[in-house]
């Protein structure tokens, strides 16, 4: 502003209130991201590959992963800490390293029902190559999702309606040979299928989660029109199918 030469004190206390206001930022935003260390072999076994993208698509807390055990704070190994899982002719255990936040919602969401789902339903060749440390059978428990379902129907006849049936009101404009939202929801695995659908064939080829996924290639443009959306959609989305009815899947199933 033309003439104004405020004091240098002025100006003192014009930096200290920028900085208040920023660092919080900073903080805040080094809660969204944790480090999570692995031996070699597990990395390579594609897993942690698989669970990366589901859990920030849940939570938009996003995972690096290294080999050294370093700082991370979150530890995969064969010793120390609880064991989630069984696999590669190992019991492998998750240690906690410190109160990060974001490390802290990773470990309850492993170790919740579509943590474990997710970790089960991971393959390899038509293989699930990891299991649950306890083969004992356990309580089915609802899954809950806090999103707007109607607007999660209105997304999924918009976004997911060019292929699937959603509901009665698309039921003639969606593709026969794509299973509908009520084959899909009558699988055990449903959560972690539609929590990460955009990596499944053929989704990664058409669609972007904001945050999540990694922009179109250059020289790979969407063949249609890409699907667009947020976390918070998503969630809309996963409220909507929850209550969706399962399809009867011991049944002959028709215009599906």
């Amino acid at each position: 502003m033309q003439g104004w030469n405020p004091s240098p004190n002025r100006v003192l206390r014009m930096i200290i209130f920028c900085l208040a206001v920023l660092l919080p930022v900073s903080a805040t935003a080094d809660e969204r991201l944790f480090r999570l260390s692995a031996p070699e072999a597990l990395i390579a076994s594609g897993l942690l590959d698989y669970l990366r993208p589901r859990f920030s698509l849940k939570t938009g807390v996003r995972i690096e992963i290294v080999t050294g055990d370093g700082e991370a704070e979150v530890a995969f190994g064969k010793t120390e800490g609880r064991a989630v899982f069984i696999g590669e002719g190992a019991t492998w255990r998750m240690r906690l390293r410190g109160t990060h936040a974001g490390a802290a919602r990773f470990a309850d969401w492993l170790t919740s029902e579509i943590g474990q789902r997710t970790l089960t339903s991971f393959e390899v060749d038509g293989r699930a190559p990891f299991t649950l440390p306890e083969a004992e059978d356990k309580v089915e428990v609802a899954l809950v999702f806090e999103g707007d379902a109607v607007a999660g129907k209105g997304l999924s006849l918009r976004h997911c309606g060019r292929c699937h049936v959603v509901s009665e009101e698309n039921r003639m404009n969606a593709i026969g040979s794509t299973p509908s939202f009520a084959v899909l929801r009558a699988l055990p695995d449903w959560g972690a299928r539609f929590q990460g659908f955009f990596a499944l064939n053929p989704h990664p080829a058409f669609t972007q989660v904001a945050e999540i996924t990694e922009p179109f290639a250059d020289h790979l443009p969407p063949p249609i029109v890409p699907v667009e959306i947020t976390l918070d959609d998503l969630e809309a989305i996963m409220a909507y199918v929850s209550g969706v009815a399962p399809a009867d899947l011991g049944a002959p199933i028709r215009h599906q």
